[in-house]
């Protein structure tokens, strides 16, 4: 609990007491990964995927429960022009999910992903960064308790994804302010701007930058001052994750911008996280390999919605099962190497 009554001192509290790895796990599954039925090594990646699960579920790698959460969120920054769509098209798409027709609907039905759609105060929208602090303190440590709630029903595997006009312009912003660099370094096109529109928002950036200097050193209050609701409650949930021993499987661009937030808080805030995808978005690749990751995969993928993240997923469940359902040499009757 907080000692001074700030509302981020349980969020620090958390951090520090982070579990690691489950070393066991992880010794009884290399001790199986070597009696299976093909050649070491022979299923590459799927191995150190499997391996990861281990490490994180506490056993056997098995994904029963997967769950991919979309939280949504509106930004008062969308009034500067940051966006080629309008600020509604964030609950329409909303609407869009709870019916069933987005992108991320049918990924999870071909995966047999579960998926649960979180509208954060839509009506709502943050301040615009360009001329306050998008949130106070009490309203982003809220919101990140409220993304904690997300493993309410025990997934096994989360995967996190957002919807949020705007929400690209955010992510630069809360990128350059935690790495450095040039707001053009991490401004790209979002939902489709040219290039007179990445310019606009490299500047809308960089005013945000400017606008808020002097206070940013601390990431907490990165994410209030240059966040977003559903950034803010996707590090809650990644965070919840850590706690309660759940590997997360991390989206795009957005998504990683609620990494990075906890990355820079402590490194090791993401050893429970994989990265699905590397995005279209040209400041993603610059934003996982300075937090260290290797993306599973690259599609050429810039929509959001956790679909990078739920097709990773396909990926991790297949890991899960080749390993944990594979027979062993000596249950197959088949020779093993001298």
């Amino acid at each position: 609990m907080s000692t001074t009554g700030l509302p981020f001192d349980d969020i620090r509290d958390l951090v520090r007491r982070m579990p690691g790895p489950d070393e066991a796990a992880v010794r009884v599954k290399r001790e199986r990964e070597g009696q299976l039925t093909k050649p070491a090594g022979a299923l590459g990646r799927l191995e150190d995927l499997s391996e990861w699960l281990a490490a994180w579920q506490g056993r056997q790698p098995a994904v029963r429960r997967p769950l991919v959460a979309v939280f949504a969120g509106n930004h008062g920054v969308t009034r500067q022009g940051v966006s080629p769509f309008p600020a509604e098209v964030t609950a329409q798409m909303v609407a869009n999910f709870g019916a069933g027709g987005a992108a991320i609907n049918q990924i999870c039905a071909a995966y047999d992903l579960g998926l649960k759609v979180f509208d954060l105060a839509l009506e709502i929208p943050t301040e615009d960064i360009t001329e306050a602090a998008a949130m106070d303190e009490r309203t982003c440590a809220a919101t990140m308790a409220f993304g904690m709630e997300v493993l309410a029903g025990e997934p096994d595997l989360l995967c996190i994804g957002e919807m949020g006009i705007g929400n690209t312009t955010i992510a630069a912003a809360i990128f350059a302010a935690l790495f450095g660099g040039d707001p053009r370094d991490w401004t790209g096109p979002g939902a489709g701007h040219d290039a007179a529109g990445v310019d606009k928002k490299a500047r809308v950036v960089a005013a945000a930058l400017e606008r808020h200097k002097g206070h940013l050193a601390d990431p907490l209050e990165v994410l209030r001052r240059l966040g977003g609701r559903e950034i803010a409650a996707m590090a809650g949930a990644i965070l919840a994750g850590r706690m309660q021993k759940v590997p997360v499987i991390v989206d795009g661009f957005v998504s990683t911008a609620a990494a990075a937030i906890l990355y820079a808080m402590d490194p090791r805030a993401l050893d429970h996280c994989l990265f699905g995808h590397v995005s279209a978005e040209p400041g993603h690749i610059r934003a996982v390999e300075a937090i260290g990751k290797v993306p599973l995969l690259a599609l050429g993928m810039r929509l959001g919605e956790g679909t990078g993240a739920a097709i990773a997923a396909g990926i991790v469940k297949a890991a899960a099962e080749c390993h944990s359902g594979m027979a062993t040499f000596g249950e197959a009757a088949v020779s093993n190497r001298e």
